[in-house]
């Protein structure tokens, strides 16, 4: 393991919620498999154009306000996306989760429209 956060996912955690960071920061330390985190705030605009290409179903995500992360898993420095990689990762994250006391939704988990790349603070605890 010996993962570390890179430049880019710290970028992509500007505006995330401080709780939602320690987990992920928390999680980096634990993963067996490294990840990089690709978005967490998004602007209306570009989760309005996530949902006319279809790559997201709903006007009103988390990472509106700052409460979701994706992230993609890197093996030798690639991203992968090879479903069994995001169950690790979200091992990860839940221990992390866990640890800090955070309550943590991962997106895989979903019984509709699974999304294991998304980790988000969960809506009961952080509305």
């Amino acid at each position: 393991m010996g993962f570390a956060l890179g430049a880019r996912s710290r970028a992509n955690l500007k505006g995330v919620h401080p709780d939602l960071i320690a987990v992920v920061e928390e999680a980096i330390k634990l993963t067996e498999v490294d990840f990089t985190v690709t978005e967490g705030l998004r602007s209306k605009e570009r989760q309005a154009a996530l949902v006319k290409a279809g790559a997201s179903r709903t006007l009103n995500s988390r990472h509106l306000t700052g409460h979701a992360v994706d992230v993609a898993a890197l093996v030798e420095g690639q991203v992968r996306w090879d479903w069994p990689l995001y169950g690790r990762i979200a091992a990860a994250f839940k221990a992390a989760a866990k640890k800090r006391g955070v309550a943590l939704t991962w997106g895989g988990d979903w019984t509709k429209l699974r999304d294991g790349p998304h980790f988000e603070l969960d809506r009961r605890a952080y509305p």
